[in-house]
């Protein structure tokens, strides 16, 4: 029969989208037509006002007449196209919805996957052997410590209230005890400055003056 009738069997799948669109051009071309017979109707109401009643505004009435029934035939269809695009857009929406949640679930299922098998390598056991020797190290590590840093040679009866007691002495001392003057050096005139050895003598001040003229 599909031969007959000239039926492919490879017939392209429908697009949601392209549906949506050619959807939305008819709607687009309707909505023009309404325009048209508005514009249409408003001749016709212009023209009723001016004329007396008779045939002639009679007839301009059933034209009116049948303007207004292809209006609201057209208007019917646009409102057809009109849910049939929004449902076909809902229903989009609700398909892409459902593969971005079965996307998140694969994904979350190869997260699992893989905290499974780096769980798997891990062995409390080991874990737990580890802390335990690394907590013998420490201890071993702050005995050595302990050992190492031992005074030697230190009398074991010193007094502690004795050693405060010095202590408050070395406070009370004066901080310039060790630079004072002895008495000897403390009268003793200043030496002049020592000649050099390249000097012979000394000028006479009248002879510095003289020169310095």
């Amino acid at each position: 029969m599909q031969r007959l009738f000239g039926l492919s069997q490879n017939k392209p799948k429908p697009d949601l989208q392209k549906a949506i669109s050619s959807t939305d051009e008819r709607a687009d071309a309707t909505q023009v037509k309404i325009s048209r017979l508005d514009a249409e109707l408003g001749r016709y109401r212009d023209q009723m006002k001016k004329m007396r009643d008779g045939p002639g505004k009679n007839a301009v009435q059933q034209r009116a007449l049948r303007v207004l029934r292809q209006k609201r035939m057209y208007e019917a269809q646009m409102e057809q196209l009109t849910q049939q695009s929004f449902n076909m857009e809902q229903s989009m929406m609700a398909t892409e919805n459902l593969r971005n949640t079965m996307a998140t679930v694969d994904a979350m299922k190869q997260a699992n996957k893989d905290l499974r098998r780096t769980y798997g390598n891990l062995n409390i056991d080991k874990i737990e052997r580890i802390q335990d020797e690394m907590e013998d190290l420490l201890e071993q590590s702050s005995a050595l410590q302990e050992t190492l840093s031992r005074s030697y040679a230190l009398p074991d009866d010193i007094d502690e209230e004795d050693l405060e007691a010095e202590l408050e002495a070395l406070e009370e001392e004066p901080l310039e005890q060790d630079m004072e003057i002895p008495s000897y050096l403390q009268n003793a005139p200043q030496a002049a400055p020592a000649q050099p050895d390249f000097v012979d003598e000394l000028p006479d001040k009248e002879e510095v003056c003289v020169s310095s003229y």
